[in-house]
């Protein structure tokens, strides 16, 4: 069987992480063309996967133009330009791996749906949670009844304040006018993954957050713009400084100071902080996305979750708690502890880990799981192996579209029950 060719529309740091998967299984895809509108980004993508120079363009409307030149497609750009490729890729016959959110409204969202389902072709959703051994273990667990019938959740996900101050105060998704608001942008995977757990999407939701540190009112007395310049930096533990550039002396060449410098050099990243956003006070940067936030969910049949996000702790795998009829099952990221009501016994459950719990870990074997399902889907021919697909990310979407309306407006939001299948 020949390797399944791929598209990589976005060669950004998740595009890029994808697409190395195809390199460790040249067998079993390729990547032949690929979109970048950053020209340093662009040539060193195609040197790495050895593209032809014509197949190497800055936007994807160029690679769209030619036709169906290749199996699939990674549509990996920035949030708000998903739905377009996505379309015009569908209408070509391209099956689709989608980096999430799919898109960031309901219209958007259907639209993205409508354009697959009309094309018949494959679309698998980012929500890499979904496709961790650890996930898959615990699911297994759920599923196989143990923990009796699933009364409640509670389900954290510790941002990290170091994370926090990268993507969400001076990064590419600090605003909700430019991005998106921080239930979609970071935490639609928890959502999704609780939708996957339950195996049902919830038909209640409430939320409740807010910016609370970020803003100018906690600036520190005589910090300055910049952090290389400011003299409360060695006492300050959101400097740019201090945090790049210890990545720096360390060797760690990889993200988040990857989306900071191509080039991985003192001066290069002195520049950068001196010069872009990365460099910026975290007291004094335009952000507006809530830095903690709670979603209280009651799903079909009562069961209930809460889910917390804070950007205020050193970050980690998320945790979880689920409590059973018969039993209750606490989760910690890389071990799961099964406690049995029946036996008073406790068992533990370790499944292979593969790497941190972060994009630059490959979010614990997930990046690797999705891309691994899609391959498969597309050499087979066959859509049960996605775990996230358009419809079930579709219902996450939705839950997270009436959350964030919950937080806003102090409202209960009742989502539609999907239709059977």
């Amino acid at each position: 069987m020949s390797p399944v060719s791929l598209l990589v529309v976005g060669a950004g740091d998740r595009g890029t992480g994808y697409a190395k998967w195809a390199l460790k299984h040249p067998d079993r895809a390729t990547v032949v063309g690929v979109a970048e509108p950053r020209a340093v980004r662009r040539a060193r993508f195609a040197e790495e996967h050895d593209i032809a120079t014509g197949n190497a363009v800055p936007h994807w409307k160029e690679l769209a133009a030619r036709g169906r030149i290749a199996d699939a497609v990674l549509i990996c750009t920035l949030d708000r330009a998903h739905v377009e490729p996505a379309e015009a890729f569908a209408a070509l016959g391209y099956h689709i791996m989608l980096e999430k959110p799919m898109a960031l409204d309901e219209e958007s969202c259907r639209r993205v749906v409508t354009a697959v389902e009309k094309a018949g072709v494959m679309l698998a959703v980012g929500h890499v949670l979904r496709y961790t051994p650890y996930t898959q273990a615990l699911k297994a667990v759920v599923d196989s009844g143990r923990l009796g019938d699933i009364i409640t959740i509670q389900h954290l996900e510790p941002v990290g304040f170091w994370h926090q101050a990268h993507s969400f105060v001076r990064g590419n998704w600090r605003r909700t006018d430019v991005a998106t608001s921080m239930l979609m942008a970071k935490s639609c995977h928890d959502l999704d993954w609780l939708q996957y757990i339950v195996g049902q999407p919830p038909e209640r939701l409430s939320s409740f957050g807010r910016l609370s540190h970020f803003t100018p009112a906690n600036r520190p007395a005589g910090a300055a713009d910049r952090c290389v310049e400011c003299p409360v930096a060695p006492s300050c533990p959101y400097s740019a400084a201090h945090f790049y550039g210890g990545m720096l002396d360390r060797g760690e060449h990889r993200w988040p100071l990857s989306v900071i410098v191509d080039d991985f050099t003192p001066q290069a990243l002195g520049e950068a902080l001196r010069t872009g956003p990365y460099g910026r006070c975290v007291y004094d940067c335009d952000n507006d996305v809530v830095d903690h936030q709670v979603v209280a969910m009651e799903f079909p049949g009562g069961a209930t979750a809460t889910f917390t996000m804070t950007a205020f702790n050193g970050g980690g795998h998320r945790k979880t708690r689920i409590f059973g009829t018969r039993g209750e099952l606490y989760g910690d990221g890389e071990t799961i502890r099964v406690h049995d009501f029946l036996t008073r016994e406790e068992v533990d459950v370790t499944p292979p880990r593969l790497g941190e719990m972060t994009a630059a870990g490959g979010h614990g074997g997930g990046d690797a799981g999705l891309m691994d399902a899609f391959v498969e889907a597309v050499a087979t021919g066959d859509p049960a192996r996605i775990k996230s697909g358009p419809r079930d990310s579709l219902a996450s979407h939705l839950a997270v579209l009436a959350a964030e309306r919950a937080r806003l407006n102090g409202t209960v939001e009742t989502l539609p029950v999907p239709p059977p299948r």
